[in-house]
């Protein structure tokens, strides 16, 4: 038995086969974080100097490139670092951060997301009323809201997590079978009799996905009925190719992250837990911007200027 205390490091999920495997995960994680970054680099500037698109939709968009931003960079740096180091070590104090920041932007890119929503919602079934609801002061009020749910966010998760898993003891050694710091792996460490606790831990950490999740599905619902009495083909179509894009990012997201923490152990494998959490943590922050600027005409007319 360890106390989670007296660990001095955590070994990550080793990578199988040659070092020339190694190398090659090295480079596939290369190419996927560069190209996060270029894409939400991009639609950051673009947005940011292109007045036309000071909008609250451009707005949202702006602010969920910025998170995932810090959600990758928060995982695949240290993933890639090993790989090419040849290592799977990461400290104690390291793992406690990638928690830490993990947590609290996935939080924030779900309510963010959440948010998006209701955009879409008023845009299409109150467009008369969207200046009104969604103007810039609104915009000013939600960039003061997101950064309070950020470091608001950041405190909960810290008090609340980090203070329960890390303090459990680990029976089971240090060895977490992923190539970042989740929470349900390292609560695999711990003893079977704090089943409860862990139960309590991971309900915890779902329930705001789990609200956001039910507000998405009720704001959908009322837009494909108000785009099903659209007597014009060409703006159902609009309207679909508006919402679409951003229900897909959400279906991807939550549909995973839930699956990764709510899945039953005995289904549980090295292989599906590595797939399901590159499906939520590495590849949505670098196919957003793809999603979003191919089915836009004003963002791909401002980032061609």
């Amino acid at each position: 038995m360890a106390n989670s205390s007296s660990i001095p490091h955590f070994l990550l999920l080793p990578l199988p086969g040659t070092r020339q495997l190694q190398l090659l995960h090295f480079c596939l994680f290369l190419a996927i974080y560069l190209a996060a970054l270029l894409g939400n680099g991009l639609i950051i500037t673009t947005i940011a100097s292109d007045h036309h698109l000071h909008t609250p939709m451009y707005f949202f968009l702006l602010n969920l490139a910025l998170l995932d931003l810090g959600t990758i960079s928060t995982t695949v740096p240290k993933s890639m670092a090993n790989s090419l180091r040849n290592t799977r070590d990461i400290s104690y104090s390291g793992c406690i951060a990638q928690v830490l920041f993990f947590l609290s932007f996935i939080t924030a890119e779900v309510s963010l997301l959440t948010i998006m929503s209701y955009d879409r919602y008023i845009a299409i079934c109150r467009p008369l009323r969207y200046e009104t609801l969604l103007g810039s002061r609104v915009c000013d009020v939600s960039l003061q809201a997101e950064d309070g749910v950020t470091s608001s966010g950041m405190r909960y998760w810290a008090l609340l997590h980090i203070a329960n898993t890390f303090s459990l003891p680990l029976y089971q050694g240090n060895v977490v079978d992923q190539f970042f710091c989740e929470i349900p792996h390292i609560l695999k460490l711990s003893c079977s009799t704090f089943n409860l606790r862990k139960i309590g831990l991971i309900v915890v950490t779902i329930c705001p996905g789990f609200v956001c999740f039910v507000f998405i599905v009720v704001s959908y619902v009322q837009i494909f009925r108000a785009v099903l009495r659209i007597p014009s083909q060409q703006e159902c179509h609009k309207a679909f190719a508006t919402c679409l894009p951003h229900l897909a990012v959400v279906s991807l997201f939550l549909s995973t992250g839930f699956f990764a923490y709510l899945k039953p152990p005995s289904i549980s494998s090295p292989s599906e837990d590595l797939v399901v959490s590159v499906l939520y943590s590495v590849v949505p922050p670098a196919v957003n911007p793809l999603i979003y600027s191919l089915r836009n005409q004003e963002l791909k007319a401002a980032l061609s200027k």
